[in-house]
């Protein structure tokens, strides 16, 4: 077969359904399909002979670009996520395969990248997002669904609501969604924790005081129903009120009037009240501790929060959306978490909740310096948590005191499978080794620049053991 006339090389990449530039070696334009034409807006006259950082303009144009690399070292980008910017202006997400264009003679002419518009697809994640979103309260879980479906109604109504839920699984959060819902969302939210103050002080902090109420009150205060005046007040852990302020708090949801702390005259206050506790209410009221009247007055509409370990399904998304929020913060590269990191983690039991999972994320970005989170960046409690037993990884590898970060360190053994309420059965503790072991491996690889004689060393097992491992995970 004769080679292909040049004349009919810009036809050829026009009947292709992506967008296809090339360039020369100085990064001008030399071609530009009409896949590029719609994705971009410009047309090829326009392009063509102009350096493609002029047209694109992203953020990697002055620094990791794609097809330089791929021209200098001769070596395919392969699915490079960036932004590129739009004629008009739009910020059009893409993934980028760059290759250099090399004639048999072995002479490069330069580069030809192919870009895949990724739109669609944020399209489709930011449906997804908003089903699986209420504020900023994030599951898929059936339970928490439902919830999702009654807040909307709970925040058009001015009643008490009581919401129930172990420390860590979001109940200010849930509060805050049903203030923001409501028809009192431009006038303040106020939070007080009702367990972090002696009783004398709460009395004050709640309600206020007025000058002269005390020796150093030397001007009036207002308290937390005075700040809310209009909007909501959330009383976290109302379960450590005690049973004097507990008369006074009855008395407000009665009358919606109070006196401050010292005065001799009350004042009254427009007030949504939200409570929440991680305490059995109803035990306490039997044994006496809470008030019955004030529970009826609280617990007009109740919201029940699953513990994380009843929402195993949740952990992947709110996985992703600690990192992209660390991510954002730290201004880190770190794009996910290795699979062997993320089956430990859904085989943990997380007795602090979604809030020790965002903490086991932070940790992790001061430990990571790769693009992904790895088992050797989790805290030691996940790694070992099952029953206290410290295996080992490799022979020869036992841990030492404190040991947090060694790629073929220990772990514990994660526990035989057993179904959560309402979830799905967690992982087999073989599978998560194997994921673990295949992480180990790829950071000790990663580390050593693939260098098996070396990785081997490290993991402590001989480099035929390693090569039988890498082939059993179909490792390249």
């Amino acid at each position: 077969m004769g080679r292909l006339d040049n004349r009919y090389f810009p036809l050829l990449l026009d009947v292709i359904d992506q967008a296809i530039f090339t360039v020369d070696r100085r990064m001008r334009i030399t071609s530009f399909n009409r896949a590029a034409e719609e994705l971009t807006g410009y047309p090829a006259c326009e392009v063509i002979g102009r350096e493609c950082s002029e047209v694109f303009r992203t953020e990697l144009c002055d620094g990791d670009c794609p097809i330089r690399r791929a021209i200098d070292s001769n070596q395919r980008v392969i699915d490079r996520r960036v932004r590129i910017r739009a004629k008009d202006g739009r910020s059009i997400p893409v993934s980028v395969n760059t290759a250099s264009l090399v004639t048999r003679a072995g002479k490069v002419l330069g580069g030809v990248e192919v870009m895949r518009d990724l739109a669609p697809l944020h399209d489709l994640k930011r449906q997804l997002d908003g089903r699986y979103r209420f504020e900023d309260i994030i599951s898929k879980n059936v339970k928490m669904q439902r919830i999702f479906e009654l807040l909307p109604m709970v925040a058009q109504s001015d009643s008490t609501v009581l919401i129930l839920g172990a420390s860590g699984t979001g109940k200010e959060l849930v509060a805050k969604a049903v203030h923001h819902q409501s028809s009192r969302r431009d006038r303040p939210f106020v939070a007080l924790n009702c367990a972090a103050m002696p009783e004398t002080l709460m009395e004050s902090e709640l309600f206020g005081y007025v000058k002269g109420a005390f020796t150093d009150a030397r001007q009036d205060k207002p308290g937390r129903i005075a700040q809310a005046d209009g909007g909501t007040l959330f009383l976290d852990e109302i379960g450590d009120l005690s049973l004097h302020l507990q008369v006074k708090l009855l008395r407000f949801l009665q009358e919606r009037s109070y006196e401050p702390l010292g005065a001799t005259f009350t004042t009254r206050a427009d007030v949504r009240i939200i409570s929440a506790t991680n305490r059995d209410l109803e035990q306490m009221v039997e044994e006496g501790a809470f008030r019955r009247d004030l529970y009826y007055r609280i617990n007009v509409m109740q919201i029940q929060l699953p513990p994380l370990c009843q929402r195993a399904e949740d952990i992947p998304l709110l996985l992703a959306h600690f990192i992209k929020r660390f991510r954002h913060s730290t201004g880190k590269p770190i794009e996910g978490i290795s699979p062997g990191a993320q089956a430990a983690l859904a085989a943990y039991h997380f007795p602090g909740n979604v809030r020790e999972l965002e903490n086991i994320v932070e940790r992790a970005f001061i430990l990571c310096q790769g693009p992904l989170i790895r088992f050797e960046h989790l805290p030691a409690n996940v790694r070992r948590h099952l029953d206290g037993e410290v295996v080992s990884l490799y022979p020869g590898k036992e841990p030492g005191p404190g040991d947090a970060t060694s790629a073929g360190g220990s772990r514990s053994e994660p526990a035989p499978a057993r179904g959560w309420p309402g979830s799905p059965a967690r992982p087999q503790s073989a599978h998560v080794l194997d994921l673990v072991e295949r992480d180990a491996i790829a950071a000790a690889l990663e580390r050593h620049k693939g260098n098996r004689t070396h990785a081997a060393r490290e993991l402590g097992i001989h480099r035929s053991t390693l090569f039988r491992k890498l082939k059993r995970y179909g490792m390249s």
